[in-house]
This record gives C-alpha cells, structure tokens and sequence, in this order.
C-alpha cells in the first residue's frame, strides 16, 4: 500500500493503519456509487414499462431503492468484515481516475449528442452502458480493484445485447428496459460484493 489519502499523490511512508482507513473508503465509496447508479439504471428501465402511474415501473423503482439501500447498508455497518486485502495503489491513481472519469463523461455526451443528430435515439442506452462499461477496465487497475473488469465486460455484454436489439427492430421501450434493467444488476452484484467481501 502506497497512499495515504484519496486526494493526495501515494507515498511510501503510508503506515497499515492508513492503509486500511484508505481501503475501507475507498470500498465504501464504491458501494455508495455503483448502488446507486445501479438504481439509476433500474429507473431508467422503469420508464419503459409504462407510465409513472402504472404498478410496473413503481414495482420497479420500489425494488431498485430497496436494494439499493440494503447495499449501501452492508458497505457503511460498522461491523463489516475487514477487506481480505489492502488496496495497493499505483502512482498518481487519483489523477487517473479523475481522467478516466472526466473522458467517460465527455463520451456519454458525444453518444447522446450523435444519436440524435443521426436521429436513433433508440441506441442512447446501449451506448451509454458500453462506454460505462468500458471506463472499468482502467478503473480495475487504478483502484486495484480487479473484480471491476467483471463489472466492465459484463456491462459490455449488456451494451452489445442491447445494439443487437436495436438492429433487430425491437421497440425503443424494450430496448430500454433490458439495457437499464442488466446494467443495474451488474452495478448492483458489483456493489455487493463490495459491501460483502470488499
């Protein structure tokens, strides 16, 4: 372990007790974050199966908070196990996961802003879910969290699934439901196994 701090450049005088306070937020943070993109997601999804009024998308939404909450509830008890591990960081890791992130966002607009302008919108959700789920292959190695390449090829599945449904003609909604509803679960079972073995 190399940090001291999520903000400060990694430094070798890090003693273990640092060390693990980092690895402990820095899971915590990743719960608190891929839960509730997760629930982003499953809202997103929700907005496919009806209107706001309907008992689909409010059973939807309804099972998104509770999970969502259930996750953030495990990563932030106090009696959590301890990471089997502590996290071991490379140099300048937080200025490369503001670029990745930062370049992730960028492309999350380009995406929006070319499917509209070529007018299939209907490919927003894929696309979003593919750049997401790419932005997690550097993310593995930055946060030395390895189990984030999981999340970022099954994200990728569900982006590709997605893309194959749009050229097979299949309704905008549907599209938007199996795109949102597989990203949340990916986020989700990413979150939990966090919260659970960090």
């Amino acid at each position: 372990m190399t940090s001291t701090s999520p903000t400060t450049p990694p430094t070798p005088s890090a003693t273990d007790a640092e060390c693990l306070a980092l690895t402990r937020n820095l899971r915590r943070r990743g719960v608190a974050v891929l839960s509730v993109f997760g629930l982003m997601w499953a809202v997103a999804a929700a907005s496919g199966t009806g209107s706001a009024t309907d008992v689909a998308p409010l059973g939807i939404e309804v099972a998104a908070l509770l999970i969502t909450a259930v996750a953030i509830y495990l990563g932030y008890r106090k009696d959590a196990a301890p990471s089997p591990r502590m996290v071991d960081l490379p140099a300048n890791w937080a200025r490369g996961v503001g670029i990745v992130n930062t370049v992730e966002l960028a492309a999350i607009f380009a995406v929006i802003a070319a499917s509209n302008a070529a007018g299939r919108p209907e490919v927003i959700p894929a696309g979003i879910a593919l750049v997401v789920g790419l932005h997690f292959f550097p993310l593995a190695r930055l946060y030395d969290q390895w189990q984030y390449r999981w999340t970022a090829s099954l994200l990728t599945v569900v982006a590709v699934a997605g893309f194959v449904l749009v050229a097979a003609g299949v309704a905008t909604e549907t599209v938007r439901i199996v795109v949102g509803l597989g990203s949340a679960v990916v986020l989700w079972a990413s979150s939990y196994h966090l919260a659970l073995r960090g």
